[in-house]
């Protein structure tokens, strides 16, 4: 079983906003994995990904950087890629395929994108709160925590998907 830190005298209100942005990204990253063009969606996701840390870096006052940022977030997809070839590049490379491919790898990647930016959302919400930051990030240490939280993002965001299609089904 995975354990969050408990972090004492905590800014609940930090955590309030870094778990709406978290969201917010989550939102644009299932958007940006729908992309057509395999690859291209891929650097749109993880574009949106590293937003996600600068804007969250700033709430917390922590220095923001961009290639430790983009090291961190490939260890820790690192992590759970493996475990998980029918999302990611491999839903990616799907799009290739005339229509049917293009649809598959869309939801696919759409899912993976959202699912793994929760996760990093998540893993840095606890690591900022604990008083980390970029230079001190261990993905290591961290990778039961992420995978953990890999698993609730891919839950919530079939629940996000579920809750847009029942939004433009009509009545």
């Amino acid at each position: 079983m995975v354990k969050e830190v408990v972090v004492e005298n905590v800014d609940q209100s930090k955590i309030e906003l870094s778990t709406d942005l978290v969201k917010k990204y989550m939102w644009w990253s299932m958007g940006a994995g729908l992309i057509p063009v395999p690859f291209v969606d891929l650097l749109a996701v993880s574009g949106v990904q590293l937003k996600m840390l600068k804007d969250m870096s700033d709430l917390y006052g922590i220095k923001f950087s961009e290639n430790r940022g983009k090291s961190i977030v490939a260890a820790l997809l690192g992590y759970v890629v493996p475990n998980s070839l029918s999302f990611g590049g491999a839903s990616s490379l799907l799009k290739m395929i005339p229509i049917v491919g293009t649809l598959i790898g869309g939801l696919s990647m759409s899912l993976f994108a959202g699912a793994a930016t929760y996760a990093i959302g998540k893993v840095f919400i606890q690591h900022f709160e604990a008083g980390g930051t970029f230079l001190d990030f261990n993905p290591a240490t961290l990778k039961e925590y992420f995978f953990a939280k890999f698993e609730e993002g891919k839950e919530l965001a079939k629940e996000m998907d579920e809750k847009k299609k029942m939004k433009e089904e009509p009545v």
